[in-house]
């Protein structure tokens, strides 16, 4: 025993209990054995870089350029996505990748190119590989985006997946995003950052890495265009950022560089080059359209660890009820289970749980159940007994099923990389919707497994089907949720097929929008907790996730009157909007904090139901074109620079600007506008950008501005649908989209499609149809003086 590991083991036991202190230990050391016995010694290695180019051999869409170490093979699709891969690796999909890989484009030619390289010419892009193998990223114009310089692998002597590094090159003034839910971004400084989703054992702050969710993407946006990089490799790596440095009076430019190191796995990857919407559309053509949430999903939802019982939940209720709160879900967490065992009931403490369901029902509530992966390892658990009777768990390389130590005891984890597995799995949500659940959300999924030290997670050596082809945890890790996401969304899909499944994972990866979303996790209460919570939701959509939101107040803690206020319009105006709480944390009902917090609290429900229609327009709008709810303000001029160093607030689609108050004490605050006129939503005042404005910013609301112009649809007094129209500047037009949509179901809507302008000093408004305009269907609210 190492003498850190002793004091970790002595600190377990003290700080946990006895009983579930030695347990923790024996769990810590049980999975580091299962390792030295699964896993071969690394030894001594060889190292590799490609070597001098040999030959290249045309193909469609590209083709392979052959070094003296290597071959690449280069591959761009007919939606403008450029695939690479050395030493055989395809673009076969596999876990992010949704169905089969786009078709080549017959267009795209490989040609020699200067100093003995090598360059595939397509519309969009082109890509030149060097005589030694460096791989450079130009626009259609010739401008270079990105330079990979040659990878280098560390090859086992005695055989064994190689660890490989690939280092990048960017503009100097180019800024990264993405990684999946980072809490210290969205705009990532300088640093490294690991690709293992994990589980902080606590609740987590900007400084806090990694997190649930890791993906190795990256969005780079420079003066000379955007683009996305994804490399197609599920195991543990880590990538160190640096930006870059202009030469201010001396003309040399620093690059910004990005390395990439991985412990294992195929060195493959795609990158996507264009404005950040089309980066969006053409990304999500590849890992496929975001489920599209049923409308009560997109209100607002409350939840808590320790409700005790199915009283508490229905005082809760009441409580909304009574101050003229609009609710619309509520979540169980894990003590509702009996004994913390999955797909049960504590009949005790909620002894009539389908009746309490349809009771909400009839107050238009849902209620939305926890799932966690981990199953009770006992004879007589049904589900321990149904998994094990068809070998559903992962094992051991020894053959032995993996347990671990989760809330339910000793527990064991079904191999969710296995399509028989997945199938089973998700035919137990019967189970859950006969309870008279309606949503769901997957809980310590990553997985997590408690240990005093080291990772609390399965045995790296556990094995895994990996659909067929075999591997270990290893590999298995990082998609362990988003397969079970799948298990679940399709279970529901065939259990339920005339409604929208409602799914969200604490974990996940490339191409969990397919299944639903996410949620930050157990982020601190405190102020630096609610400026990661923004950071998070930004961070995933821009990796193509657009559904998210944080647990509003914080998981840990008590909240002061005005965190909460301020968490809680930040929270409205996110996709998913959801308070929520630990066992021991204080309350997070809007009156428990006095009648002025009640007030405030009340404002933004109710902007945020009346505002349900626009949320519901974005969700279509996600699905049909990749774009995220929630965007940065960079994200229709990124070559705007200030904006691009902006983290303070937010574009809520095309239309709407949110600046959230994310410091204490702040009555007004500053907001840096994109280019063009924007409104104040509740003075109706002008501002022109770009630049930067103060504005007044009580604790009553927080800034929200439209865009002049705007179209957006919003909930009337009587509950229609209604037009909210924002004038458009004189010489300008303007416009929106609007998706009436019933709220569930798999019917798709016409998209209605209307442009503003001023006519004789009045605004107009027409819909554009297929033969020409006509007039809106919808009642018309125009707002904003109508003049220039």
């Amino acid at each position: 025993m190492g003498g850190r590991d002793l004091v970790r083991s002595v600190k377990a036991v003290g700080s946990a209990g006895a009983a579930q202190g030695l347990r923790t230990v024996r769990a810590a050391w049980r999975r580091r054995r299962a390792d030295a016995r699964g896993l071969p010694p690394r030894g001594p290695e060889r190292a590799r870089v490609p070597g001098a180019v040999r030959d290249a051999e045309p193909g469609c869409g590209g083709g392979v350029v052959r070094f003296g170490r290597s071959e690449l093979r280069i591959v761009v699709a007919v939606n403008g996505a450029v695939f690479w891969g050395w030493d055989g690796a395809g673009p076969e999909p596999l876990y992010a990748l949704a169905g089969r890989c786009p078709d080549p484009d017959p267009r795209a030619v490989l040609e020699p190119d200067k100093d003995g390289g090598w360059r595939v010419v397509a519309e969009r892009v082109t890509v030149a590989v060097s005589r030694y193998g460096a791989v450079e990223v130009r626009t259609p114009g010739g401008v270079p985006l990105r330079r990979d310089l040659p990878p280098r692998w560390w090859e086992p002597v005695g055989g064994g997946p190689a660890r490989w590094s690939q280092r990048s090159e960017v503009a100097a003034d180019a800024r990264f995003f993405g990684l999946g839910g980072r809490a210290s971004g969205p705009r990532l400084r300088d640093g490294a950052y690991r690709l293992w989703n994990t589980d902080p054992g606590r609740a987590f702050g900007p400084g806090d890495d990694p997190l649930y969710v890791t993906m190795p993407v990256q969005l780079v946006v420079a003066d000379a265009g955007t683009h996305l990089v994804f490399h197609d490799n599920s195991w543990d790596g880590t990538v160190t950022l640096r930006e870059g440095e202009e030469g201010v009076g001396s003309g040399h430019d620093l690059a910004g560089t990005s390395e990439l190191r991985m412990t294992g796995g195929p060195l493959r990857c795609w990158v996507i080059v264009g404005t950040p919407a089309r980066v969006a559309q053409t990304w999500a053509s590849l890992t496929g359209a975001a489920a599209l949430p049923p409308a009560w999903a997109l209100g607002h939802h409350h939840a808590r660890w320790g409700f005790g019982g199915e009283q508490e939940v229905r005082r809760i209720v009441a409580g909304y009820r009574e101050h003229g709160l609009p609710l619309d879900a509520v979540h169980l967490d894990i003590d509702h289970y009996a004994a913390h065992q999955v797909f049960t009931v504590d009949q005790d403490r909620f002894p009539e749980l389908p009746v309490l369901a349809e009771e909400l029902r009839r107050d238009g509530i849902r209620l939305v159940s926890i799932v966690d992966p981990a199953v009770k390892a006992a004879p007589g658990n049904a589900v321990y007994d149904e998994g094990t009777a068809g070998s559903a768990f992962v094992r051991h390389a020894s053959g032995n099923v993996v347990r671990g130590l989760v809330w339910p005891g000793e527990a064991v984890f079904p191999d969710f990389t296995h399509a028989r597995v997945r199938q089973w799995w998700g035919g137990l949500y019967r189970e859950r919707l006969a309870q008279g659940f309606a949503g769901f959300w997957h809980d310590m999924n990553e997985p997590t497994s408690f240990a005093a030290f080291g990772e609390t997670t399965l045995p790296r050596s556990a094995r895994h089907a990996l659909e067929g082809r075999g591997g270990d945890h290893r590999e298995a890790h990082n998609v362990y949720a988003l397969c079970m996401a799948r298990a679940g969304y399709e279970g529901l899909r065939d259990l339920t097929p005339e409604e929208r499944p409602f799914v969200f994972s604490r974990s996940g990866w490339a191409g969990l929008q397919r299944y639903g979303g996410t949620w930050s996790g157990d982020v601190a209460t405190g102020w630096p907790g609610l400026r990661a919570s923004l950071s998070l939701v930004l961070g995933l959509g821009l990796c193509g996730v657009p559904y998210s939101g944080p647990d509003v107040g914080g998981f840990d803690g008590s909240p002061s009157p005005e965190l909460y206020v301020r968490w809680f319009q930040l929270g409205s105006y996110l996709p998913l909007f959801r308070t929520h709480a630990g066992l021991w944390a204080g309350r997070r009902e809007p009156w428990e904090f006095g009648p002025e917090v009640l007030r405030h609290a009340r404002v933004a429900l109710v902007e945020r139901r009346r505002l349900l229609p626009y949320f519901v327009t974005l969700a279509h709008l996600a699905r049909r074109t990749g774009a995220p709810y929630v965007r940065p303000l960079w994200w229709g001029t990124p070559e705007d620079r200030a904006l691009r160093d902006c983290e303070d607030a937010f574009l809520l689609g095309d239309s709407l600007l949110v600046a959230p108050v994310l410091e204490p004490g702040a009555s007004r605050r500053a907001v840096r506008l994109p280019r063009g006129r924007w409104y104040d939503t509740v003075t109706e005042r002008a501002y022109e950008g770009p630049g930067q404005v103060l504005v007044d910013a009580p604790l009553s609301r927080i800034p929200v501005f439209a865009r002049a112009g705007a179209v957006i649809p919003v909930r009337g007094e009587d509950g229609g649908l209604e037009l909210e129209v924002w004038a458009p500047a004189r010489g300008r037009t303007g416009g929106g989209l609007v998706v009436p949509d019933a709220g569930d179901g798999w019917e798709d809507p016409e998209t209605e499609c209307y442009t503003t302008r001023l006519r004789g000093g009045r605004v107009a408004v027409e819909l554009e149809r297929e033969n020409g305009v006509g007039e809106p269907p919808r009642p018309l609210r125009v707002r904003g003086p109508a003049e220039g």
